[in-house]
């Protein structure tokens, strides 16, 4: 199925589903409160991948200092003809005084399926991630950060990335309900890889020598021989635009594009895209739809280079 394609059904199933939910709304608006970094978390729903970039979403800001913290949940279970197992889990905290603002988050993965009534069930989804974050308003419109992320996912080839992002944002829109703004930075990543994938890089690096050699084919380019070491390090530029919108009183709209152009080799760029609607239910709990498209340019051997993810969960707020 084709990203396409995804992105067009998640969009159709987050209108119906915040529709409805608008609709069922008769009590009094909850009072919103001071969010964290605004995390897109994707739920396992057969996609290989929720990443650090999903929490790279910008800072909130509030007119007041505080502390806030959520704790997300989805999940699903069949058993009979389809055997699947898919749960999803997320947490974020956010504490602001004065200029400085201190944010983190985390989020675990792990779905497993069978193709067919007799076939084993599989492993299909596995991913962890984490955030740190620290934001420095300097001015009402700039904000130096810094923020260290780490993710594990088996379907990317990752035993872990580590990624350090220093930058610079300015706010277009800041006020407590419509937010619009951008970030500039420098990224540095280093990657640990699976055996199972850097030998499979290393086949193909093999076959592009030979080829070479006997004069069928050319060589190997350099991201070939990159993805054949078990770690490699990256310098990357960074580019992050964000958008928050309080619709009404019940229901909030958050996207962000982030993009990474790397130094060497140029053409393993990577682009992501979140997206979030989430509708208050009660003063403490609000249901959340999400969607996330990633694309990385020159992934490993044998991985493809678009992820679509799309889910439905609860979310508790603590205050």
């Amino acid at each position: 199925m084709s990203a396409k394609t995804l992105l067009r059904g998640s969009i159709a199933a987050t209108l119906s589903l915040f529709a409805t939910a608008a609709q069922a709304q008769t009590t009094t608006p909850p009072p919103r409160t001071a969010g964290g970094t605004a995390t897109q978390t994707s739920a396992s729903t057969g996609a290989t991948t929720v990443v650090k970039d999903s929490f790279a979403s910008g800072p909130t800001r509030d007119t007041k200092d505080g502390t806030a913290a959520t704790v997300q949940a989805g999940g699903l279970f069949s058993t009979g003809n389809a055997r699947s197992l898919a749960v999803t889990a997320s947490g974020t905290y956010r504490y602001r005084q004065d200029n400085h603002q201190f944010s983190a988050g985390a989020a675990i993965n792990y779905g497993r399926a069978a193709a067919k009534q007799d076939a084993p069930i599989e492993t299909t989804v596995s991913n962890l991630q984490a955030l740190l974050r620290y934001d420095y308003f300097f001015t009402d419109k700039w904000a130096l950060f810094v923020q260290a992320a780490g993710r594990r996912d088996k379907f990317q080839g990752l035993d872990l990335r580590a990624n350090i992002d220093p930058g610079v944002a300015y706010y277009v829109l800041d006020d407590k309900k419509h937010r619009l703004w951008f970030e500039l930075g420098y990224d540095f990543q280093h990657d640990i890889r699976r055996g199972f994938n850097v030998d499979q890089a290393r086949a193909v690096v093999a076959a592009a020598e030979a080829a070479e050699r006997n004069g069928t084919g050319p060589g190997p380019t350099a991201v070939q021989k990159e993805a054949a070491n078990k770690t490699a390090d990256r310098h990357s530029s960074r580019l992050f635009f964000g958008y928050d919108n309080q619709l009404n009183a019940y229901i909030t709209f958050t996207t962000g594009l982030e993009y990474l152009q790397p130094f060497d080799p140029t053409e393993a760029w990577r682009l992501t895209w979140n997206n979030a609607l989430k509708s208050a239910i009660t003063d403490k709990f609000s249901a959340a739809t999400t969607f996330t498209l990633r694309y990385d340019h020159s992934p490993l051997p044998n991985v493809k280079d678009t992820d679509a993810i799309t889910s439905v969960a609860i979310i508790y707020n603590f205050r």
